[in-house]
């Protein structure tokens, strides 16, 4: 298992989870339905380690928290809350949460 290859394994497990989680709009659907889809190829992709798939949890977790917009309810909750008009929203919350998802995947990769 090469380092690169880790990393592209991480990468598609972020992506997954994002796509389901900004198709859907729940977290934990899509981290139950990217761990569904990983979990069976984590050993084969060279996570072997308590470390590894640690890093490989947080990768889906941060795709899983990514993306928050009108089908999501921490969107609404937040925005209503907050005070926020639905465009101030979507320039804020929905903007906020890609940026805090590719941080955690970019410490994710770091770490790995």
């Amino acid at each position: 298992q090469t380092q690169s290859g880790g990393i592209i394994f991480l990468l598609a497990s972020f992506v997954i989870a994002a796509i389901l989680k900004t198709a859907q709009g729940s977290s934990t659907s899509a981290l139950i339905i990217t761990s569904s889809i990983v979990g069976p190829l984590a050993t084969a992709a060279g996570f072997h380690t308590d470390i590894s798939l640690a890093l490989l949890v947080a990768a889906i977790g941060a795709g899983g928290m990514s993306v928050s917009h009108s089908n999501d309810s921490y969107f609404w909750v937040v925005s209503q809350f907050s005070g926020f008009s639905l465009k101030q929203a979507y320039a804020s919350i929905t903007l906020l949460t890609a940026i805090q998802g590719i941080i955690a995947l970019l410490t994710v990769i770091i770490l790995y």
